[in-house]
């Protein structure tokens, strides 16, 4: 493992790889159940030395090295009055998230984090360091937005960032006897919501270990327009937890860290559902009677608004149409985990019938071929043609692309 603490580090390591025909991964936040940022018997390039994030108020602009977390750009972005497109857990880092997609509580006003993708500086897989965005090697940059570390090492990224004048967010838990009727009140309602509101909902224990569902709603503006939703969420059962109200973005990503937890072994699968049909909901809840594991989880990520205003082949990552993106979350202790990997195996099979194509690219396993092959929607053939053009050797392919047969 080396830790470079500049892109001409980068550059230099690159150089060895190719000269000794090394295996190597990149290790941005590290926030990854498959563990693809590492391999054995190869090198490892630990970006986590280069992590500064700088601020252009002026601009509404953040510039994030690679081995920043959600926590180190928000924390900074916060100082000035400003948030950042990011997910519901802050040990994630920043720039796998944004170039895999980027799933988050403000997708509905701010788009999705490849939405919010200004300039990249990466090094490639023959070590030269190229600068790319919507004038400099476009191509480049589209494939960046979705397809992930697949085109070298991105050493830092800029980003776009939103004026944060007032949030409400939190959590609200129900009984698990009433999972299925707030999951269908809670569809019913989705219907209607603005795009000032995201609500995640799914599966996840309660003070007893038991199952409960979820929801976390965050309102983008003032509290006064929140209230009459998080009223709505709330009579669609009989809370035993109802923590919302308004909240700085720093502390908001740490309100679902009991999904994934630190020290504990993970499997995990995703899909994407159109809706929270019958038939979805029905699978949710047998998923959250038959856990086995108190820190299994579900969560199910609302992409609405703004993300589906871009079109399918605007950027790589293809899937715009409004869905609920599905982690199913085995979680457990010790042991080789044979029972809960079944666990989340058997769930990802009771929803696929009523599921979109693919999955999310982030979540998606080294043995998910079948899904990756799809994830890409109409751009997998592009995605593919650029992969060849840029890495031809496959020096990066820790992250799945389809497998588009050569012309």
């Amino acid at each position: 493992m080396v830790q470079p603490r500049s892109a001409e580090e980068v550059q230099l390591v690159v150089h060895v790889v190719r000269d000794h025909g090394l295996t190597v991964t990149v290790k941005g936040g590290g926030h990854d159940w498959a563990g693809r940022a590492l391999n054995d018997g190869g090198l490892v390039i630990d970006l986590s030395a280069m992590c500064e994030v700088h601020i252009d108020p002026t601009k509404r602009e953040a510039v994030v090295d690679g081995g920043a977390t959600a926590n180190d750009v928000v924390r900074a972005a916060e100082l000035h009055g400003l948030t950042a497109a990011t997910g519901s857990v802050g040990d994630v880092g920043m720039v796998g998230f944004t170039l895999g997609g980027g799933y988050g509580p403000i997708n509905g006003v701010a788009g999705m984090g490849v939405d919010n993708l200004i300039e990249a500086d990466l090094v490639l897989a023959d070590g030269r360091l190229v600068t790319t965005n919507s004038a400099i090697e476009p191509d480049l940059f589209w494939a960046l937005r979705g397809g992930g570390g697949n085109f070298g090492v991105v050493t830092r990224i800029r980003i776009r960032l939103h004026a944060w004048a007032e949030v409400t967010t939190g959590v609200i838990t129900f009984p698990w006897q009433q999972a299925a009727d707030v999951l269908q009140g809670y569809e019913a309602l989705s219907r209607s919501m603005p795009d000032h509101l995201t609500v995640q909902s799914g599966v996840i224990s309660g003070a007893d270990g038991q199952p409960t569902v979820f929801l976390a709603p965050t309102w983008v503006g003032t509290t006064r327009d929140a209230e009459q939703w998080i009223s709505e969420l709330r009579r669609l059962g009989s809370p035993l937890l109802q923590q919302v109200g308004p909240l700085a973005p720093s502390a908001q990503l740490h309100l679902l860290d009991s999904l994934v937890p630190p020290a504990l072994r993970y499997e995990m699968r995703t899909v994407n559902i159109a809706s929270l049909s019958t038939n979805v909901i029905d699978a949710v809840v047998r998923a959250g009677s038959t856990r086995t594991s108190q820190s299994s989880a579900i969560s199910l990520h609302h992409f609405h608004g703004a993300s589906t205003r871009v079109g399918p082949t605007d950027t790589a990552f293809g899937i715009r149409v409004p869905h609920r993106m599905v982690e199913i979350i085995g979680a457990w202790e010790t042991g080789d985990g044979a029972e809960h990997r079944r666990w989340a195996q058997a769930c990802l099979d009771d929803l696929q019938p009523h599921s979109l194509p693919g999955g999310y690219p982030n979540l998606l396993g080294p043995l998910q071929r079948a899904q990756a092959d799809a994830a890409y929607g109409p751009n997998a053939e592009r995605l593919v043609a650029l992969k060849r053009q840029w890495d031809g050797e496959n020096m990066f392919a820790a992250t799945l692309l389809p497998a588009v047969p050569p012309r």
